[in-house]
């Protein structure tokens, strides 16, 4: 996963251009990957996709030639989506273009400026004291053209059509953890899943913000009733805790599925209702789709200094990170994979499950006891109306302990699966 974020960090990305062509081809070395591209002018619900952005160089330059603000140093020198400019003119009309933030006065920030044509620069606000009074040359070799929008979709068939949406914006450029840490996620799950067998379809989708997802929402309207489990990932590998943001919905199946996790995993984290702004989760929400997807975070958006500056580094997001945020979706997805609901055969009293080898008495261990209380809690709610996370959550028990003692009792002929 670091590798990853390594390779596509330098790669100047956008909502569309061959930046984002260039990662999504990056993504598809890894794993099986559609691409569309939907034309510049295409309305997609209220939206019009716009022309195509694409730049090749861009700087300030002072009296004496040197680049003072150099894209080719940072690519978010750059105001994103900004017009092509070739001018010189005195520092207080430049500042007029210029964006930093005292408060992070080291920092460059990341400003864009999709459906408005302008044009900017950003750098570190002590970089801005720094400029004396004078002329200077500005060039914005940049391109505004009919072209297309891009994403990538990779679908892993399962045993039946129900799908889970695992969504992440592929538009910012070199920020590690807010955009590439999600990809750098959702690459890994995709490449387990295709090792082994799955129950569920899983569809990965690699999209642009916003007019990404309103895009494919748009495009694949006649399959969104298959969605019944989704998650937006995004800064999911900086050191902070888990923050898990419910769909709509509110208790939904995903949305009791990570806070199940989250509550035995012992890692720190908080749960969060859903609110209209943040990813894309708020398209997928909308009121006229109402799918079920939450938003799976590690710090939330617009919480920490780093967040859309040039502080989301390559150092800000840790190997141990990336590895815990994708084992606890690992168990979240095993969780949505193996939940059922099933029916007790033997419903009228307690069954004897000593003499099936189930028992193994109060002399037992911990663990064992645990199990066993498990079994118990299974039969008796197994009246074909629980699903077994339901099961696991008023047992408030984990619920890998739960699917085992109903794996046992139906090889034991005392349960079977009805849905």
């Amino acid at each position: 996963m670091q590798r990853l974020i390594a390779e596509l960090y330098p790669t100047c990305r956008s909502i569309t251009g061959n930046g984002l062509r260039s990662t999504l081809r990056t993504i598809g070395d890894q794993i099986p990957l559609t691409i569309s591209e939907v034309p510049t002018g295409t309305q997609v619900l209220d939206w019009t996709i716009p022309r195509e952005w694409n730049i090749s160089d861009a700087y300030v330059k002072d009296a004496s030639g040197e680049r003072v603000i150099d894209f080719r140093r940072h690519n978010l020198h750059v105001v994103n989506y900004s017009t092509p400019v070739s001018a010189k003119m005195p520092l207080n009309e430049l500042k007029r273009h210029l964006h930093t933030l005292p408060d992070r006065p080291d920092l460059i920030p990341y400003r864009t400026s999709y459906y408005k044509e302008t044009w900017g620069f950003c750098l570190a606000h002590n970089e801005l004291l720094k400029l004396p009074e004078g002329d200077y040359d500005v060039c914005i070799d940049s391109t505004l053209t009919a072209g297309a929008l891009t994403y990538g979709e990779c679908v892993l068939p399962g045993e039946i059509d129900d799908e889970v949406l695992v969504s992440c914006h592929v538009c910012h450029p070199s920020m590690a953890d807010d955009n590439l840490s999600g990809i750098a996620v959702a690459v890994e799950l995709a490449r387990r899943l295709r090792t082994q067998p799955h129950r569920l379809t899983w569809r990965f989708l690699f999209i642009p913000g916003t007019i990404g997802s309103i895009a494919w929402l748009a495009r694949n309207a006649d399959r969104l009733n298959r969605i019944k489990h989704g998650l937006v990932l995004s800064c999911v590998g900086d050191p902070g805790g888990f923050t898990y943001k419910r769909s709509r919905r509110g208790a939904a199946s995903i949305d009791r599925a990570v806070e199940h996790v989250l509550l035995h995993s012992g890692s720190s984290h908080r749960v969060i209702d859903f609110f209209p702004y943040g990813y894309d989760e708020r398209q997928y929400c909308a009121p006229g789709f109402d799918l079920p997807v939450g938003c799976f975070m590690r710090s939330q958006h617009g919480t920490f200094p780093e967040y859309h500056t040039s502080a989301d580094n390559l150092t800000f997001v840790t190997a141990d990170s990336l590895e815990q945020s994708f084992e606890t979706l690992w168990s979240v997805g095993q969780v949505i994979e193996r939940d059922r609901v099933c029916v007790n055969l033997s419903p009228k009293g307690e069954p004897q499950l000593g003499r099936r080898g189930l028992y193994e008495g109060l002399a037992a261990g911990t663990d064992s006891r645990q199990y066993e209380m498990a079994l118990l809690w299974v039969l008796n709610q197994s009246d074909g109306s629980h699903s077994l996370l339901s099961i696991a959550e008023r047992a408030r028990m984990p619920f890998n302990v739960i699917v085992r003692a109903a794996d046992a009792l139906t090889v034991a002929g005392l349960l079977k699966t009805t849905l």
